[in-house]
């Protein structure tokens, strides 16, 4: 009976399932994801879908996070103004105003982490293909996973194990995944668990000039070693090599992925080339603010046959991968790295676009390991996150790292629904 949310690229019958896109718009899919028959056969009733940037934002260079064509701007229920991050925008909107215990979000790189921790969220990136991916509108097959967004770590463990629990056939990587599920995430919660772990503090990560960041990650980690963290400052030695590669990766996977979903669809398109004309010829609907550059980018791609695609795909798992997570963890004995997660949010610009300054948790993205955001601060009345990071199928030990903090800080505070933030 527990009532859970869906970002609106997730198939669940039966709904209309959009990626926010006017051309999705009468789009209802024909059978439930895995994940959506798992919540289902556990109880869970499915209260509707929430809003994201559209295209899971892979579609403009300078695009609002949490507006799409279908659901218009989504805003942050701690300061109306400010942006939810995305791409999850609407599921992490809506569980920090309670409109529902849970949400399901998918990440690529920061779709999870980012509007969990500005909306006052904890937020779960598992390993990819722990949770079945089929049924998702996608956008990489290297990165992309479903995760729990939950006000509590205990909540967002509970959605995992549900999530974890659904097979999937159609995915090579979610086969490759069972052996490492548990049979529930819960048990790793424990109050203790900064005692005696040694965790790596990474303190670049774009973040470094904001002085309010910067004072409550110090205080989080000031904390966590009064609870017997022993805390090492590292640096992944490799981090933002991997850009380009990432960049290239999800460029080709996105119009392999999307066009097979298109494909499979009841929809007026089945490449993205014509989703680009489409879109050009109801351009008033689709691109009020900003364009489709990425879209175009993609659509004169080849395959993933592609030699610059293959290179790069080896590239970016490698850097930050082996060369990225894992040389710190193996170098240092350490059993999860820790980083401020973003900065707070920043005021809506459907102008410019986002204003992003910089973000912990990109290795773990590219890399597809789990990464966990968990409420660490404020500034001025913004909520602020701490990522936990650490090397595959290590879900449990982030949750009962992610638990033993929650429980030490308490720094989650309901929204308060400002129209603005008056700023001295």
């Amino acid at each position: 009976g527990i009532p859970v949310l869906l970002k609106d690229n997730i198939d669940a019958v039966p709904m209309v399932n959009s990626a926010g896109a006017l051309v999705l718009a009468n789009h209802r899919p024909k059978q439930d994801a895995p994940l959506v028959r798992a919540l289902r056969d556990a109880g869970a009733v499915i209260l509707g879908k929430t809003n994201l940037s559209e295209w899971a934002n892979f579609r403009s260079t300078r695009s609002s996070s949490g507006w799409s064509t279908r659901g218009g701007q989504t805003r942050n229920p701690y300061v109306l103004d400010r942006s939810p991050c995305g791409s999850s925008s609407g599921s992490g909107a809506a569980i920090a105003a309670s409109l529902a215990a849970v949400a399901v979000g998918t990440e690529t790189d920061g779709s999870i982490l980012c509007p969990a921790a500005v909306n006052g969220l904890v937020g779960l990136k598992p390993t990819v293909g722990l949770v079945a991916r089929s049924g998702i509108i996608p956008i990489s097959s290297s990165q992309d996973t479903a995760g729990p967004m939950a006000r509590t770590v205990a909540d967002a463990a509970v959605l995992l194990g549900v999530l974890a629990s659904a097979d999937d056939a159609g995915d090579a990587a979610a086969m490759i995944a069972r052996r490492h599920r548990k049979a529930g995430y819960t048990a790793a919660l424990d109050r203790q668990a900064l005692r005696g772990a040694r965790i790596g503090v990474l303190r670049k990560s774009g973040l470094e000039q904001q002085p309010d960041v910067q004072a409550a990650f110090e205080s989080s980690l000031a904390r966590m070693r009064e609870a017997g963290a022993e805390l090492v400052d590292v640096e992944i030695a490799t981090a933002g090599n991997w850009n380009a590669a990432e960049f290239t990766v999800l460029k080709y996977e996105f119009k392999d992925g999307v066009e097979r979903y298109l494909r499979d669809a009841d929809t007026p398109v089945e490449t993205i080339a014509q989703l680009v004309e489409f879109n050009r010829a109801h351009a008033a609907q689709t691109m009020p603010y900003f364009g489709q550059e990425l879209l175009e980018q993609t659509a004169t791609l080849g395959t993933l046959e592609n030699t610059a695609y293959r290179a790069a795909v080896r590239d970016a798992a490698r850097l930050a991968g082996p060369q990225g997570i894992d040389a710190p963890l193996a170098r240092h004995k350490l059993v999860a790295l820790v980083a401020p997660t973003t900065s707070a949010a920043w005021p809506i610009d459907l102008v410019n676009g986002d204003h992003f300054t910089g973000a912990g948790y990109g290795a773990a993205a590219v890399a597809g390991y789990p990464s966990l955001t968990v409420p660490m601060g404020h500034a001025h009345g913004l909520p602020l996150g701490i990522t936990f990071m650490g090397p595959k199928w290590s879900e449990s030990r982030l949750l009962g790292l992610g638990y033993a903090f929650e429980q030490l800080m308490q720094a989650r505070r309901p929204p308060s629904y400002l129209p603005t933030l008056a700023l001295p």
